[in-house]
């Protein structure tokens, strides 16, 4: 099966350095082919590109997403037949409307069966893209609404805060699209690669783990339900040891089963009266509701940065005070002023922090009951 990757991007944006880096990087032991489209104009990329081994089909005549859509099918169909690659990547005109090469791929999937459309993207020049909004709207802003992963380029040499302006002004326009905001000599090609390719955000995945729990929860001797995963080489950030065989006492507050209030309870202390343990907040009277009716969640991905101190305030509000919610899990990565990255883990009543590599932009996700987004917006520093 080859995969079919659209890599599309206003006129110089840095769509043929992404390229590059992704194949050196991500798309290394592939039979890659790419097809260019340079709106009219001899294609300056060519040999650049054939040194790393790659066939290319230049397509000169005009723009790959109106006159060529009829030449574009025969082209893929016959660059799929002679070379039998792993993937064909699609690098469109920088003029071009991505919505128009979407849908060229997809009038010829049915004579392409062993061909799928595997991503399709847009690179931004976080320096220009507010004036290419303003000024080149019809092309700039299709780009961008159409897009599945937005990769932002040249992000270090931006001001930070500018940069989260830019991305509060695309995520207007398309607020489904993955957002690559870290700079890309900082991360892996296969880490771009990834995003390209996600189906699901980072909040479904929590979601999904949390529901995991709801449904299967069970603390037998394998159990690798992450409750003791805490690394202790990691900086723990809780009120108590937290021993990985220790007995759930009257006053227990480890959060073991707090993801599974809906299961008979294994908690040993009693529910009195001023109980705020949670087990019981979502359903005083039935044990079976489904996990996306006792679950909320709430996600951010964001470029903004944080001092690690701050951070560490952030989290202890989150797990030791109700003033968010109730809340069950959180988990994270973000940059940190100072060029790391962030790491996070909360379950209730204790946090975990460590240092992890560059992803390609801060997410953030909280998983509870009850939650305030409001207060969760203004707590991490994105109001």
């Amino acid at each position: 099966m080859t995969k079919i990757d659209i890599i599309s991007g206003f006129l110089g944006a840095g769509k043929t350095t992404l390229i590059k880096k992704l194949l050196e990087e991500a798309y290394k032991g592939e039979k890659v082919v790419l097809i260019e489209n340079e709106f009219g104009e001899i294609g300056i990329d060519g040999g650049f590109l054939k040194d790393a081994g790659v066939e290319i089909t230049e397509m000169n005549s005009g723009c790959i997403c109106c006159s060529l859509v009829g030449d574009f099918g025969k082209s893929l169909k016959e660059v799929l037949e002679r070379f039998s690659p792993d993937r064909v990547i699609i690098e469109p005109s920088g003029v071009g409307k991505l919505s128009d090469v979407i849908k060229a791929v997809q009038d010829v999937k049915e004579e392409l069966p062993n061909a799928k459309l595997n991503s399709f993207s847009t690179v931004v020049d976080v320096s220009k893209a507010a004036m290419y909004m303003k000024n080149f709207g019809e092309f700039f802003n299709n780009q961008v609404e159409s897009a599945k992963t937005i990769i932002l380029s040249r992000t270090q040499k931006y001001d930070a805060a500018k940069t989260e302006v830019v991305v509060g002004k695309l995520r207007a326009q398309n607020p489904k699209a993955i957002l690559i905001t870290t700079a890309w000599d900082e991360i892996d090609g296969k880490v771009i690669l990834s995003a390209m390719e996600q189906e699901s955000s980072f909040e479904n995945e929590l979601l999904k783990e949390a529901q995991e729990h709801h449904h299967h929860h069970e603390h037998g001797e394998d159990c690798t339900c992450g409750c003791h995963d805490h690394d202790h080489h990691h900086e723990h950030e809780h009120h108590h040891e937290h021993e990985h065989h220790h007995e759930h006492g009257e006053d227990c507050t480890c959060g073991c089963h707090d993801h599974d209030h809906h299961h008979e309870h294994e908690h040993h202390h009693e529910h009195g009266e001023d109980c705020t343990c949670g087990c019981h907040d979502h359903d005083h009277h039935h044990h079976h509701h489904h996990a996306d009716e006792v679950f909320t969640s709430w996600g951010k991905e964001t470029p903004h940065k944080y001092e690690r101190d701050t951070m560490r305030e952030i989290l202890n509000k989150l797990a030791n005070t109700e003033d968010y919610g109730v809340i069950l899990r959180a988990k994270g990565m973000v940059p940190a002023t100072d060029g790391t990255w962030i790491y996070f883990d909360l379950t209730p009543g204790e946090f975990e922090l460590r240092e992890g590599t560059p992803d390609y932009t801060g997410r953030i996700c909280v998983i509870g009951s009850k939650i305030k987004e409001d207060a969760l917006e203004v707590l991490f520093e994105l109001a």
